[in-house]
């Protein structure tokens, strides 16, 4: 018998009609749970609001260090974007929320959890993966697989119903997702992949055509490969994040448009935001280009979207996030240093380097006078480099000139018989 639901809540459109249908269908006190990772305004009289919809309790938490510090560090420093594109802004949350979610289930006594993620998403996986490595025992009420809500025009007529307040319309029917690293946008017009997405959709950038004409450096500095500061102020996690978001946004920069390719096998489009995260993610690994060597970045950028993947199908509580997380940390040790970027109508690029640990070394690169490096070191160099592929040419020759040997032995057989 289920007497206590633990029910991870957003306020938004799908969690908020969930109280009352969780209401109607059980016997049992509703308890939500609410995580401050960034949402900005969203949170705003949430519990109130959880509480107005029937819920008996709602815990509200601000996450947003451990957000930072433990979800979005650990994939920034590991390279890892997902579609070639999506920097995981979604993807990195939600084992956050679930694992805040399973803490309060413990506390509060509750014997079932609840989410608000559809039978088509990513999200259930990512809820229910974490509910299964910290409370497998629980059993999992998930609405969207069971109710017959088939569309968001469903949910707001449901929401209407019962008086719950919510934000969506049937004009703006926007599904989105925000935090401190990104927003997403998708369902409505969105939907159509040929579609345009409307001016007012975007959030945290401003359009590109209308951005300041003159560009804007920033220079990030890193400390093995942890973000510290912006343009030479040490800041806290957090105001790192939000101060870049701040900066990127005014130019337009961090803007995506992905048809990308769920966990669960279909393909589906998504607007993305991640204004600072894109000044980061570049900054990263430009920095990463000037003090790791070849061989270093190209294991990286092996594991990079093996850990993307992980990311993005919620397996974060594994043994092999772990291992790559260890391999990642080795890599960063001397990925010290700044990075200046120049941010000019939706577009960066690089504008200065500079790190103690670089392995760029005039001395070694110049063309003129030096006495590190002899230009003649280089004729051995290439021909023991290329020793391989010399010894199967002259393997070759000696084939050839023996065939041809064979063959001239052979026809002045010929000729010696027909005289």
């Amino acid at each position: 018998m289920i007497r206590k639901i633990a029910l991870a809540y957003s306020g938004g459109l799908d969690t908020s009609i969930i109280v009352p249908w969780l209401r109607e269908r059980y016997d049992a006190e509703i308890i939500c749970v609410a995580a401050e990772i960034g949402q900005g305004d969203e949170l705003e009289g949430i519990r109130a609001k959880a509480i107005a919809s029937g819920a008996d309790d709602c815990f509200v938490e601000d996450m947003r260090e451990e957000f930072v510090t433990d979800y979005i560090w650990p994939t920034l420093r590991a390279g890892a974007i997902y579609g070639r594109k999506y920097l995981l802004g979604t993807s990195m949350a939600r084992p956050l929320i679930a694992k805040r979610q399973v803490d309060v289930a413990r506390a509060v006594g509750a014997d079932a959890l609840a989410h608000g993620c559809t039978g088509k998403g990513n999200d259930q996986v990512r809820f229910e993966l974490t509910y299964a490595a910290f409370a497998p025992e629980l059993p999992v009420i998930a609405p969207w697989r069971e109710w017959d809500i088939r569309s968001r025009e469903d949910a707001l007529a449901y929401a209407a119903a019962h008086n719950v307040p919510v934000s969506a319309t049937t004009t703006k029917i926007y599904s989105r997702d925000r935090n401190l690293w990104h927003v997403s946008h998708e369902g409505g017009i969105l939907e159509n992949p040929n579609s345009v997405p409307p001016a007012d959709l975007f959030l945290l950038t401003a359009d590109p055509a209308s951005a300041p004409n003159s560009p804007e450096d920033v220079t990030i500095g890193f400390a093995s490969g942890t973000p510290v500061s912006v343009n030479g102020k040490h800041l806290p996690p957090v105001t790192l994040v939000q101060t870049l978001n701040t900066i990127a946004g005014r130019h337009g920069v961090g803007r995506i448009d992905l048809v990308e390719d769920r966990l669960i096998g279909m393909k589906s489009r998504g607007i993305y935001e991640t204004p600072g995260g894109t000044l980061l993610q570049t900054a990263h690994s430009e920095l990463e280009q000037l003090v790791l060597d070849r061989r270093t970045l190209a294991a990286k950028d092996v594991i990079a979207p093996r850990y993307a993947d992980l990311v993005y199908e919620g397996r974060w509580w594994t043994t092999e996030r772990e291992a790559y997380d260890a391999f990642v940390n080795t890599t960063q040790q001397r990925v010290t240093g700044s990075i200046t970027l120049r941010l000019l109508r939706g577009t960066v690029t690089i504008a200065g380097r500079v790190s103690d640990e670089a392995l760029y070394d005039e001395r070694f690169v110049t063309f003129g006078e030096d006495d590190v490096y002899h230009q003649s070191d280089a004729a051995g160099f290439i021909r023991l480099y290329g020793l391989s592929q010399r010894v199967r040419a002259l393997k070759d020759l000696e084939r050839d000139k023996t065939a041809a040997a064979d063959e001239a032995s052979e026809e002045s057989s010929r000729t010696m018989a027909i005289a």
